[in-house]
């Protein structure tokens, strides 16, 4: 936790801002005693979309990828 002084937080404010938006928790200080805190708000984790009926709408269509690879393989030989 990174800790500033009310006179330098004024001056840096932009780049304490940042540091925050990063997820940096800063202290603030006034003559060595703590009178605030900076901390980044609570996120939500981003869930991803379940993608089960997705995945069973795709219907593959030819021979599998594995096959096609080894067969241009054999054939590109030299």
């Amino acid at each position: 936790m990174l800790e500033i002084n009310v006179k330098e937080l004024r001056t840096k404010l932009r780049l304490i801002i940042q540091q925050v938006e990063a997820g940096e928790e800063i202290k603030i200080t006034r003559r060595g005693k703590e009178v605030a805190r900076l901390v980044p708000p609570p996120r939500a984790p981003k869930q991803f979309p379940d993608l089960t009926e997705f995945r069973a709408s795709i219907h593959l269509k030819g021979e599998p990828l594995s096959e096609t690879v080894i067969r241009e393989r054999r054939e590109a030989r030299y």
